[in-house]
């Protein structure tokens, strides 16, 4: 459908969406349409500019009205179609800096047609369609501002909030470069970074190239005295004391007199300032021009030799014979009005102070880009966890987190053992936070976390959480994995988290295990659960709170809005209080530590040959083997460690049981279930009888003592076998 339409003298303009109604309803469900607006801005010879609204109507907006209904959402495909009016165009293009979003746009001069797409992905905030043509010899570039806002977030309050959380624990962490989206900036305090100087200078590079080329051609010079010595033929001027000298000398002809004569010069203050402030702005662009057109290949061509003209214009600049007569800046000894009042010198003065300043991500003159929204808020949500973990603690922070730079100029945070934050208080350790590790058998121990592992494909959690308890083991660490999702169940579900998200966890706990590489201990399970964190409701969380008492597994809202923090700091809050032993008592087995009653040495199990197709026979026939277990798995309360002997059931009947030499993980061919348990057996035992085992708990198994196995046996002989 068609959302909005601009009429140029030159062109109409359109842009239309098949999925905007559902992004809309989304973003209406779940914010309210009073959310759901944008500010609008154009450049001259526009008409008028359309908007269609929900029942269809037509209605004409004006500029820098900030509660227009919005029209550009996060990943939604956009076309847009630029029909010029003349046949006289000879060229037009998409003008943006990114090389990817102008191939996008194809120029048909047949049709005088301009058409292509847009889809900004992630990346919300000022967006800018920029369209370059040629009409009549004559070059022009027209500009249409808007906002792309999110249907999960209030772009207007919630980006803010974030984006400062941020920057006060991570200084610059959330900017980047060449997206597709901008934001505003406004002065600070601190240091300029590279990226901020880049875009700023960016913005007045313009005004002063052209102030310097203004004060080169026609630049403020003074009149100083200069002693020199000479005849008296040779002076011009004379004043009463050279005059009585002359007189009382005029025998000597060739006597030489001290005169002073004044000479105009170009090596005053503001020009030494002049050659200082375009020196240092030369080196600095220079340095990250060739940085930039070295490392990035996203730039469109135009931008990059934008970029170079502009380091050798500068350069050349810097190599004017003007400033081989003006020397060394040595700083003002007093105010300059000519730096203040002149034209040209104070475009100098302002661009030089401007570029020494800091900045901070608040509504400002200045243009600056930031990470996409949902790698801001996975970091906002370490943070938030990081913050609540402090608060119910009361402990001291140790901060190993640091940030890396990344690519350009543009900075990460340290993934792994490079981001841990430990809690303490009076020398203990609480707790542990580690952001973004990444689990498998290669990954050193920086990238992950010291002893857990994934045997099969890598594990990336977003968000660690390690409680250290005492009163089960001394030091023991009880695990528990966050993922910060900012997305929502598909068009016309409930505002919740998306399936997938929720079946990942269950991956995350089941494939991640504590392996103790100093000593011969074999794997152990290791994460007592896994959540998700996303921009969701309170009140739509029910059934996945449910599903965290149950399972260990389920979701937490997390808006940057206190009161929908509530739930997730209560279940940290009840983490924190609950001992080591009530903890376990309903997860998975906690690095070999025994939980169900009794000595659970036995196994009972069922497998069969679509499991097991090298080893079945083998199996029936009491060799030596490798048994894999079915795609449930053994049972969550069975402590694997513990079996020592396994009785595999074939049909609905078990004739022995083997000795458990080792138990690890397998992978199998299996998109959906492709981590499987298997145990190595040897030494097998037949029984006098066979047994007879029900089918309905036989694909997971049964545990049972030395004392409850021998009595299983004799009372469930298998007559038929």
């Amino acid at each position: 459908m068609e959302l909005l339409r601009i009429d140029h003298t030159d062109f109409t303009l359109t842009v239309e969406s098949t999925r905007f109604d559902a992004m809309w309803q989304k973003g209406v469900g779940n914010l309210g349409k009073e959310k759901l607006t944008s500010t609008y801005r154009w450049g001259d010879s526009v008409t008028r500019v359309v908007l269609t609204r929900e029942s269809g109507e037509e209605v004409e907006i004006t500029p820098d009205v900030k509660s227009e209904p919005a029209v550009f959402f996060e990943q939604t495909d956009y076309s847009v179609w630029v029909d010029f009016h003349s046949n006289n165009v000879t060229e037009a293009s998409f003008d943006s800096q990114r090389r990817d979003v102008n191939e996008r746009f194809s120029w048909k001069k047949d049709k005088q047609l301009l058409a292509g797409f847009l889809n900004y992905g992630n990346e919300i905030g000022r967006a800018d369609m920029p369209i370059r043509y040629i009409v009549d010899g004559v070059q022009k570039r027209f500009v249409f501002s808007y906002d792309v806002i999110s249907a999960k977030l209030d772009y207007h309050n919630d980006w803010e909030i974030i984006v400062k959380d941020i920057e006060e624990e991570y200084r610059m962490l959330s900017l980047d470069y060449l997206r597709r989206t901008y934001h505003g900036i406004q002065e600070g305090a601190g240091e300029t970074f590279d990226l901020i100087w880049w875009n700023i200078f960016h913005s007045l590079q313009e005004q002063f190239v052209k102030a310097c080329h203004n004060i080169i051609d026609r630049p403020r010079h003074r009149l100083r005295s200069i002693e020199d010595y000479k005849r008296a033929d040779q002076i011009r001027h004379f004043n009463p004391m050279l005059e009585q000298q002359i007189a009382e000398h005029r025998s000597e002809e060739m006597r030489l007199y001290r005169v002073e004569e004044q000479q105009n010069t170009y090596n005053t203050p503001e020009n030494r300032f002049l050659k200082h402030a375009l020196g240092t702005i030369q080196k600095r662009y220079s340095t990250l021009a060739d940085r930039i057109l070295r490392q990035n290949r996203e730039m469109a061509e135009t931008e990059r030799i934008r970029i170079s003209e502009t380091a050798q214009h500068l350069t050349r600049l810097t190599k004017n014979p003007f400033f081989r007569t003006v020397g060394n800046y040595e700083g003002m000894k007093q105010e300059s009005l000519v730096l203040q009042r002149d034209v040209n010198y104070s475009k100098i003065y302002r661009t030089f102070s401007i570029l020494k300043k800091s900045f901070s991500l608040n509504d400002g003159l200045y243009r600056m880009e930031t990470k996409d929204i949902a790698t801001l808020y996975e970091i906002w949500c370490f943070i938030q966890v990081e913050k609540v973990v402090k608060e119910l603690t009361h402990a001291d922070v140790e901060q190993e987190s640091r940030q890396e730079l990344n690519g350009l100029f543009t900075y990460s945070l340290g993934k792994g053992e490079h981001s841990k934050i430990i809690f303490k208080k009076d020398d203990v350790t609480l707790a542990e936070l580690i952001y973004n590790p990444r689990h498998n058998e290669k990954t050193d121990d920086v990238k992950g976390i010291g002893n857990l592992e994934s045997k099969t494909v890598p594990q990336k959690p977003d968000i660690v959480l390690q409680l250290t308890k005492d009163d089960l083991q001394e030091g023991m660490k009880l695990t528990y994995l966050f993922d910060a999702k900012y997305r929502l169940e598909k068009d016309g579900a409930n505002d919740v988290p998306p399936d997938d998200a929720i079946n990942q966890m269950h991956r995350y706990r089941d494939a991640i295990y504590f392996n103790a590489k100093h000593d011969n201990e074999q794997l152990k399970k290791e994460v007592i659960g896994g959540y998700i964190l996303f921009p969701g409701k309170m009140d739509e969380l029910s059934r996945f709170r449910h599903s965290i008492d149950e399972v260990n597994i389920g979701a937490f809202p997390m808006r940057p809005d206190q009161k929908q923090h509530q739930l997730l700091t209560d279940f940290i809050a009840d983490l924190i209080r609950k001992r080591a032993v009530d903890v376990v008592e309903q997860v998975i087995p906690q690095k070999g530590l025994r939980y169900e009653p009794g000595d659970a040495i036995y196994f009972i199990i069922s497998g069969t040959k679509k499991e097991n197709p090298d080893d079945w026979d083998k199996i029936k026939d009491g060799e030596d083997c490798r048994f894999c277990c079915g795609f449930k798995g053994p049972r969550e309360d069975v402590d694997l460690q513990k079996v020592k002997y396994l009785a595999p059931i074939v049909g609905h009947t078990f004739y022995g049981y083997y000795k458990v030499k080792a138990v690890r993980t397998k992978t199998l061919e299996d998109e959906q279930y492709p981590v499987r348990v298997e145990f190595e057996l040897q030494g097998y035992k037949k029984l006098e009888t066979p047994v007879k085992y029900g089918l309905a708990d036989a694909p997971r198994g049964k545990a049972f003592s030395h004392h409850e196995f021998l009595d299983y046996c004799k009372t469930h002989p298998d007559s038929i076998a």
